[in-house]
């Protein structure tokens, strides 16, 4: 598990680096062709971990259930966060991994609850749980890399 959460933890490296280096506008703005932000697939995959790990083994979220009905799947970006909340996800997006892999590390998730992700994978374990999270990190920041190219042209 220790290179799952490696992998977690550099994604979430350059998420924190687009939150610090990408100026604000360009972080809220939603190109044409597309229905959300650089923000929001940030935010969204830090709520997505939540709700992999913590919602479906029993155990309380790490952050405000605000940010998790704001950002889990099926949301859209509603305007510009304050600064914050700007603030909690730029912290949380590291934090909430380092946090992760301790409850993992101390047994925190025995109560696992099976899932059927978006994609038709199947999570029958928390192991299940955060192999996927590396999946679905990557597949937002594809969704990232695209939008600042867009934004660039």
């Amino acid at each position: 598990m220790e290179k799952q959460f490696d992998i977690l933890l550099k994604n979430r490296i350059i998420f924190k680096c687009f939150l610090d280096q990408t100026p604000k506008e360009d972080l809220f703005r939603i190109p044409n062709g597309f229905k959300n932000n650089i923000w929001w697939n940030i935010a969204h995959a830090m709520v997505t971990q939540q709700l992999l790990i913590y919602k479906l083994s029993g155990v309380d979220f790490d952050i405000e259930e605000e940010l998790i009905d704001k950002y889990r799947k099926g949301t859209v970006p509603d305007g510009v966060p304050s600064e914050s909340e700007f603030n909690k996800v730029s912290e949380y997006i590291i934090s909430t991994v380092e946090q992760m892999q301790k409850d993992y590390a101390e047994g925190l998730f025995t109560n696992f609850e099976s899932y059927i992700t978006t994609p038709k994978v199947g999570l029958e374990t928390v192991e299940d749980a955060i192999a996927f999270l590396t999946f679905h990190d990557g597949i937002h920041l594809g969704a990232i890399l695209a939008i600042q190219k867009v934004l660039r042209a």
